[in-house]
């Protein structure tokens, strides 16, 4: 019934957008999400959009979300590791919820629900995603991994790129943008560099400079953060904070790159 309201309130042509929660049946498990639609008939593709190994996070979320919605697309957000009674896993080495296990899963599952909504434009959706999420966006996008005909393009910030660069058999299914901070010492930039370098007609790769982890977050003061699970020097620790000029970019450029995206075949 709360899909149904959410869906009638465009088609009313609210002036605001409109958003609630939503259940979707995933794998294993009831995978709760936020879905947020325009409060005008929808101006272009629908999007998934997947949090970090922190979880959800509204700093980023919202704005991401507020801003996509204003360009007319449609957004779901699921939330992976709540759904599951998970908080945060980025001091977490032995995770039961990976990017290329039941993440990926969930990101299937979000794009099948999504795809079949009344309200989404036809052609495809986006699937987008954040650190643990932007490698969980890597898998969505390897070649096979998503239905034929319901993805159009994929956009990762600051993934994990290493396990993806070693794998001989790996390539993209669509076109791939990856944006990351060119000093981002959680996720490396080298790993992400040596992919797109392999597939330069299919991963576009924005290095951001000066930038470190969570670029795009606003108002976050550059820190160092200690005990995390996985970092570029295997010692835990790492910067992250915002880079104002490649959030700003990135909040331009991005929704440009997705409007530009051809439908999906």
């Amino acid at each position: 019934m709360r899909v149904v309201l959410l869906t009638l309130a465009w088609i009313c042509c609210a002036a605001v957008a409109q958003g609630g929660e939503v259940t979707i049946s995933a794998s294993d498990v009831a995978l709760r999400a936020t879905y947020v639609v325009p409060g005008t008939p929808p101006a272009g593709p629908a999007i998934v959009a997947l949090h970090g190994c922190g979880g959800p996070f509204p700093a980023r979320d919202q704005q991401w979300r507020d801003r996509l919605v204003a360009a007319g697309h449609p957004v779901l957000l699921p939330d992976s590791f709540g759904s599951r009674g998970l908080g945060s896993q980025c001091r977490v080495v032995d995770r039961r919820i990976s990017p290329t296990g039941k993440r990926l899963g969930d990101a299937v599952a979000a794009v099948k629900w999504l795809a079949a909504q009344p309200g989404t434009p036809s052609g495809g959706v986006v699937v987008m995603g954040w650190s643990n999420g932007g490698s969980t966006v890597l898998a969505a996008a390897t070649t096979g991994a998503m239905p034929p005909g319901l993805v159009r393009g994929y956009v990762a910030f600051y993934p994990g790129c290493s396990s993806f660069a070693r794998r001989a058999d790996w390539s993209p299914g669509g076109k791939l943008l990856i944006i990351m901070g060119e000093n981002d010492d959680w996720t490396p930039a080298a790993p992400c560099h040596d992919l797109a370098a392999k597939f330069p007609d299919r991963i576009k790769l924005v290095l951001i400079p000066g930038a470190y982890h969570d670029f795009d977050v606003p108002d976050r003061p550059v820190v160092v953060r200690h005990g995390l699970a996985f970092t570029a020097h295997a010692n835990g620790v790492a910067h992250a904070g915002t880079n104002e000029p490649g959030r700003e970019w990135a909040l331009r450029e991005v929704p440009a790159w997705i409007a530009a995206l051809p439908p999906a075949r």
